[in-house]
Parts: C-alpha cells; structure tokens; sequence
C-alpha cells in the first residue's frame, strides 16, 4: 500500500507537458550522445548538467537519468551500422551487429537492439524499484564507521574490476582522493593545500571538474586524430525481426537483463563488464553457438540488454547509499549535490517525491525510447554524418558554458581546461579516468565518516562494529585479489622462460 502511495506521489511529478517534454529532450540527446563515437552516457550527463541548474531538483534529475538510460542504446546504433561503437559498452554489440548490417539485415540488428534495450531497462528499474526501497531502509541504522567501511569497498572494488592495469587504476582512485583534500578540513575548519587561493577554501567545484575529465579530454584527444569529415551513410535497411525471431530471444533477453543487473549493482563494473559477461554466457547457453560473431540475434540482445538493465542496478547503491556505481553515477551524484541533494536513505524519507519521480520518469523514459527507436533511427543515424570540424568545437564551446555557469566564476572555467588536460594525460598514457571522480566524489564520505567514528568510539570501533569489519575485510580482499593476479601474471612468463633455458 505503501509503495502505491509513493508511486502515486511519484507519477504525479512527471504529469504535465513539461516533465513529458523534459524525458522527450532528454532520451533524444541521450541517443544522439550515445551514437556519437568517443562519447560515453557520462560524458553526455556530464554536458548537461549545468544547465540542469535552473530547473528544480525533480526536473534535473528526471533529465539526466533520461539521457543516462537512452545513451546506452545510441550506442548500438552506430556499432550495428558502421562497426564503430558509440559507447564502449556497445562493442560487445558490434560483434554481431555489424555482420548483420554486412548482410543486409540492418533492420533487424536494430530492432533486436531497441527491443532488447527497452526490455532490459524495464527489468533494471523493477530491480531498482525491489531493491533500492529496502536497502536505504536497513541503512538508516548504518553508523559513521558503516558508511566509511562502505566507501572503501566502493573504492576497492573499481580499482580490482577496472580493466588493464590495475595499478594505474589505483594510482587514478589516489589522484582523485588528494585531489579532495584541497580546501577546508571538514571538521577542524583549517585551510589545506590552497596556498593562500581563496577560490580553493572550498576545494574545486566537482561538476567543472567532471565536464574537464569526461567532455575537454575527449575533445582533446580528438584533436590528435583530427580528420575534419564525416561518415557517409548509405541507405539502410529497416525491416524488423519477426515476431517469431523476437519469442526465440526471448530468454536470452530476461536472463541477460537479470545478469546485466546484478553485475551493475557492484561499484565500478559498468556496463560493458555487464555485456562482455552476459554474451559469453548466452553464448555457453545458446543452441546454436556458432552463429556468434557472424550475425547472432541472440548476442545482439545479450549484449544490448545487459548494458541497459545495468543502469537500474548501478543507481541501487548511488540512491540507497550514496554511494556511485558507475562513472555516470558519480556524475550524477554531482548533480544531486548541485541541488543539495544527498543520495541516501534519508533522500527516501525527506524527499520520496524525487526518488520515485526518477523511478517513474525511468519507466516512460524507456516507453519514449521503443517509440523513438522504431521511428527516429534513420534519423539519428545522420548525427554520424556530422564533421568533426563543428562537433568537437561545439561540445568544447558547451563544456566551457557549462562550468561558467554553475557559480560564474572564470576559476570554474580554467578549472574544468586543467582537469580536461589532466583527463587527457590520463587517457593517453592508459590510466583509467572514472576511478579518478569516484575517488573524488567517495573521498569526502570516507574521511568525515572515519573521523566521526573515531572521535565518537576510537579506532577500535571498526573491529567491535561486525558489518563495518566484514565490508573492510571484503573490501580488503577485493584490493589484494586484482594485486595477486597481476602478479601471478607478470611473474609467469618469467618463470617459463627460465623453465625453458634450463631444459
């Protein structure tokens, strides 16, 4: 009953021509940014933000997690087409996409798609309806020494599950946590590492901060590649799967977006861990095996359905706990603290009206994308067409906007120029950027609530505490594990080699 009620209270926030024409603008931009090559759902959420700022909170945020749930899907559209993913999540797509498109059956590869994408963002918000609920109510009773036990964990987790090296990823997660420590103490109130600035008392403002990271370097790396052209799109193919093709995936489909879900829900495994995972079990699981990498509807929708269904599980922790499960999460999370807004179980019980407004605007979100899919593709397929010449120049030209306008400060400009370079730089010598927010965002939780459970039971409390012990001895393990096996596997060939020169 009283779930109808907040949902009743949820529906009612997206009623009227403005919130629908809100989630309308923002799943159109979201499959316009997904289907952009070099872009990503966090560098499109992370673009718009500023300019959520005047709208109120509830408004804000139903267009960001709009374009947040319909940028996975773009991303499959150029990835069937032209081989080129949109996303990087949509690689696992190409793999099957492409060669239909090489066939001429476009058509089906992206109708499979929408499908499969629709389909698996309703099983990611129902998840996220079941699970989110009753975990910020367990976690009203979490203690400071929880929540910090907790934002290790994150912490832990992204560094273990990040891809290549792992020791780049924690040097990002480091960066990003001395990177909080800029401005004032939160509890004695001294100044530290300004150097006497007083634009840095506060720290650097996150959002500048995250549009230099996700939106300057990927302009910036662009330039290295410049070409100046666009893609030439000929005339595509639109027939979709049948109905029978559509009930022969149909538990492909439900198993992927369960699968894609549950992996979403841990800090830092993302959607493209969501759909390599769910390809290679549908794959293990599929009758016809062989099909695979040559034009499979079943890994079209294996892949398309794990990556939207992990969003729903990646806002579990940001919604419940506060705590990012993604880098759009966290990018998300900045503009809830634009708001003042604090993600958490007290979001449930101040403002149930924003909670539930995401949860319903999610679910017409995904309605207004099949709509948009079935009839708009041959339409957002032209944004590929698009000269990198005004593209890139434009994206910079809303980035720069964009950080002026949070605080009108030409500090947030030059700011969000040098976390772009520092985004850059990180980017082209291999170090991961999304550690580097999570670090950032997650390094104010951990340092208050450490220190508010020492100064109230000593450092003995995170022994005494058992869930604050147990998520730190995971958390632990889920830093040494990724260590081990790096190891293990530098250490190997060098053991084989000396096994060879000795025979």
């Amino acid at each position: 009953m009283e779930l109808i009620e907040s949902f009743t209270i949820g529906f009612s926030v997206i009623l009227g021509w403005k919130p629908l024409l809100i989630i309308v603008t923002g799943v159109i931009f979201g499959i316009l940014a997904g289907a952009m090559p070099g872009l990503s759902p966090s560098t499109a959420v992370a673009l718009l933000v500023p300019f959520s700022y005047t709208m109120s909170p509830a408004l804000a945020l139903i267009l960001l997690t709009s374009i947040y749930i319909a940028s996975n899907y773009g991303g499959s559209i150029t990835a069937v087409l032209i081989n080129t993913p949109g996303t990087p999540s949509a690689a696992v797509t190409a793999m099957d996409g492409y060669p239909l498109t090489q066939q001429g059956k476009a058509g089906k590869g992206l109708g499979t798609a929408l499908v499969a994408s629709t389909i698996g963002g309703a099983v990611g918000v129902l998840i996220l309806i079941l699970f989110a609920v009753p975990l910020a109510r367990v976690a009203l009773k979490f203690s400071p020494a929880d929540y910090c036990a907790l934002a290790l964990f994150g912490l832990a987790t992204v560094a273990s599950m990040s891809r290549g090296n792992v020791i780049k990823s924690m040097v990002a997660i480091l960066f990003g946590l001395l990177i909080k420590t800029i401005g004032t103490d939160p509890i004695s109130g001294v100044s530290r590492f300004t150097f006497g600035n007083d634009m840095l008392y506060d720290g650097f403002t996150l959002i500048p901060a995250l549009i230099g990271l996700f939106a300057i370097s990927v302009v910036f790396s662009k330039f290295e590649t410049w070409t100046g052209v666009g893609r030439v799109m000929d005339k595509i193919d639109n027939k979709l799967p049948s109905m029978q093709e559509f009930l022969k995936i149909k538990y492909t489909i439900l198993r992927s977006s369960i699968i894609g879900t549950i992996i979403g829900i841990f800090p830092g495994a993302g959607a493209t861990i969501a759909a390599f995972i769910s390809y290679d079990m549908s794959k293990r699981a599929s009758k016809e095996p062989e099909k695979f990498g040559h034009g499979s509807l079943e890994g079209v929708a294996a892949a398309e359905s794990a990556n939207s269904s992990s969003v729903g599980g990646a806002l579990v922790p940001l919604l419940a706990l506060g705590i990012p499960g993604s880098a759009t999460d966290a990018v998300l999370l900045g503009a809830f603290m634009l708001h003042d807004l604090v993600p958490g179980p007290m979001l449930f019980q101040d403002n149930p009206e924003i909670v539930y407004g995401i949860f319903s605007a999610l679910i017409v979100a995904n309605i207004v994308m099949l709509f948009l899919g079935l009839y708009g593709n041959r339409l957002f397929i032209k944004v590929v067409s698009v000269p990198e010449s005004i593209m890139y120049p434009l994206i910079l030209a809303i980035a720069i906007i964009g950080s002026f306008a949070v605080n009108g400060s030409m500090f947030d400009v030059a700011a969000c120029i040098g976390f772009g370079v520092v985004g850059w730089f990180f980017k082209r010598y291999g170090f991961p950027v999304a550690p580097v927010v999570l670090g950032i965002v997650l390094g104010k939780m951990v340092e208050e609530n450490f220190r508010r459970a020492v100064m109230m039971d000593g450092y003995g409390v995170f022994y005494r505490d058992k869930l604050a012990f147990i998520v730190l001895l995971i958390a632990f393990f889920s830093f040494v594990w990724p260590l081990y096996k790096a190891w293990r596997h530098h250490r190997q060939p060098a053991t084989s080699g000396n096994d060879e020169a000795k025979i």
